[in-house]
Parts: structure tokens; C-alpha cells; sequence
């Protein structure tokens, strides 16, 4: 069995964040499958969410086909948890490659696939009917 043994690696964690949205990756060798909240990344819907959660292992190319990949998501909407999953599968696959290629490309084509958009829903103040900034009606007469 020496000729067939094979080096297998440690599973790679990576998480990534977007508003109140949190996914968490865990990249292992594998064949190439990626399953969100145990769900085939095929099966996702929206399309949309589904084509935004896919464009790290498109732009990465052949690594993705090398890698098995199970992102948990929970908190935020739809749109956050795509993008949250979004930069945990991009980070956990620049961590897996070590070559800064792979991280230029990225940059390259969005930052926020390897940087997190750090803005957040400004909150509700008080007496302003569950506002952020409405202003308090005045009457002059």
C-alpha cells in the first residue's frame, strides 16, 4: 500500500461575514462537492444567490475540482447569506492554494470576495416610530 497511500491534509476552516449574516467553511480534499447547510450548491435557489456563492470556485478553476467544501450559514437574508458564503469559500480556497495567483485574480475581479463589506443597518432610535433618522414633527402655529 505504499504506492497508493496519499497525503491527506487537515480540513481548513474559514469563516466570512456580511451584515448579521455569518458562514462558516470547512474545505477538506475531496471530488469537487460543495454543499451549503448540508444542501448541493445545485440545488440553492434563488439562481442568483446560487451564481453569487459559485463565483470563487469558477474563478479558481481547477482547485475547486480537487476540493470538498461544506459551508454553514445562519443569521441575516438571503442575499447576506450568499455573500457571507460567498467570502468563506473564497478564503478557505486562497488558504488552500498558498499562492498569492489565486488571491490577485480574486482581487482583482471583487474585493469583497477576500474582504469583508463591513457596513450594517444603522439602528432604530428611540421615539423616532422605529426610525433611524426620521425627524419629529413640529408645529409652529
Amino acid at each position: 500500500m505504499q504506492g497508493s497511500e496519499r497525503k491527506i491534509m487537515k480540513p481548513i476552516q474559514s469563516s466570512g461575514k456580511r451584515k448579521s449574516a455569518v458562514a462558516r467553511a470547512t474545505l477538506r480534499q475531496g471530488k469537487g462537492f460543495i454543499r451549503v447547510n448540508s444542501v448541493p450548491l445545485e440545488l440553492i435557489s434563488p439562481k442568483i444567490s446560487r451564481l453569487k456563492m459559485m463565483e470563487p470556485l469558477i474563478l479558481a478553476g481547477e482547485v475547486a475540482g480537487k476540493v470538498d467544501i461544506d459551508v454553514d450559514v445562519a443569521g441575516g437574508g438571503i442575499n447576506s447569506q450568499a455573500e457571507a458564503s460567498r467570502l468563506a469559500i473564497a478564503k478557505a480556497l486562497v488558504n488552500f492554494t498558498k499562492n498569492d495567483k489565486l488571491k490577485e485574480v480574486f482581487l482583482s475581479y471583487d474585493r469583497n470576495l477576500l474582504v469583508a463589506d463591513v457596513r450594517f443597518k444603522e439602528t432604530a432610535k428611540p421615539n423616532r416610530h422605529g426610525q433611524a433618522r426620521a425627524h419629529v414633527q413640529k408645529s409652529y402655529r
